[in-house]
């Protein structure tokens, strides 16, 4: 999902290995796609007599991270700025899997996390809440197998159908065990990753840290996880445009958010083939990245939340996606399907 408000994101970030993993995501405001960005950027304009929008883009959580504020102080509005990356930066530093430093890294050598952070078990928790939820859908424990599509492509290699059985053994949070500060593994050589849910949560806190500093007007873009608060340019609501799977430059959808959440899932964000027949969402329950759809983007109280329901709606059937959201108060859905056709509750903004 990328925004086409009055405040610029930045661009699309890209990060390509021939022959392995390819990431892509559209970040911009009305920029459709820019081959190179600094590692941090930062506009401050002065936008009418009474406020300023103010930008800054910064490389973070393996995407780019945009902030734009419409504020009186072009100096409140980036002191903002900083605590919010700042508290980005501590986050990720905590519910990272890649961070070998990282108390997630611990718990996925070592199968046993104990003194567990706040914020990890608020994290952990609502992930187990979104299994249950989506009847296994959601689930962060499939890292093993995202580790195996990533060592055989790395070779080379396609995984087979007996490398994938045996390491769907391994998955299930049924057997991850959250108690009062402590999370362990029931099944030897298990590991989480809280990738579709983590980036979620970080930008809601971001967001919280703007507005205890005073900037209430704001947007919060990670890699098409959205945050919005109060207004826009000329006090209006912030515009959200989704993006095309097929990259043809046009929108297949525009919504319009004052405080809102929003993010949006697709096959064409992270894929090991060309085919896309291998990608970053995994459906736990076989072994293989779903292919009914292309993108789905949902709307919910918090980001987390919009987050962990975009992961586990693309591993539904579209109308069974459809049909779950449906049940759920305050969010909705919009899916691209594989062939291109629409699917979206009744509820849906655009």
């Amino acid at each position: 999902m990328k925004s086409v408000s009055d405040a610029r994101l930045g661009a699309s970030c890209c990060t390509r290995r021939r022959k392995l993993l390819k990431l892509s995501g559209l970040l911009g405001l009305a920029a459709l796609s820019v081959p190179l960005l600094p590692a941090e950027s930062a506009e401050a304009l002065w936008f009418n007599r009474k406020n300023y929008k103010v930008s800054k883009t910064r490389l973070s959580m393996g995407t780019f991270v945009s902030m734009t504020a419409i504020h009186h102080s072009k100096d409140q509005a980036e002191e903002a700025f900083t605590a919010a990356f700042s508290e980005i930066q501590e986050l990720s530093s905590i519910l990272s899997r890649h961070d070998e430093r990282s108390p997630v890294a611990e718990l996925n050598r070592t199968g046993l996390l104990e003194n567990v952070r706040d914020d990890l078990d608020l994290v952990v928790s609502r992930a187990l809440y979104y299994y249950q939820l989506t009847g296994g859908a959601f689930d962060i424990t499939v890292k093993p197998l995202m580790d195996l599509y990533q060592q055989s492509f790395a070779a080379g290699q396609k995984p087979t159908e007996q490398e994938i059985d045996k390491v769907l053994g391994t998955i299930g949070s049924a057997a991850l065990q959250l108690d009062t500060n402590r999370i362990s593994f029931q099944i030897p050589g298990m590991g989480v990753t809280l990738d579709g849910i983590a980036k979620g949560y970080i930008v809601d806190r971001a967001s919280k840290v703007l507005k205890d500093h005073g900037v209430t007007n704001h947007l919060v873009n990670a890699g098409g996880d959205i945050r919005t608060s109060g207004s826009a340019a000329d006090d209006k609501k912030w515009t959200i445009a989704i993006q095309d799977p097929a990259k043809k430059r046009e929108f297949p959808d525009i919504i319009k958010l004052a405080d809102g959440a929003v993010a949006t899932s697709g096959n064409y964000e992270a894929y090991y083939d060309q085919e896309k027949l291998f990608h970053h969402i995994v459906d736990p329950h076989t072994g293989h990245s779903p292919q009914l759809t292309s993108s789905i983007s949902v709307t919910a109280p918090t980001v987390m939340d919009a987050d962990a329901l975009a992961t586990a709606l693309f591993v539904l059937e579209p109308r069974e996606a459809v049909k779950l959201i449906e049940t759920l108060p305050n969010s909705e859905c919009f899916i691209i399907n594989r062939d291109a056709a629409i699917n979206k509750s009744s509820s849906w903004l655009g």
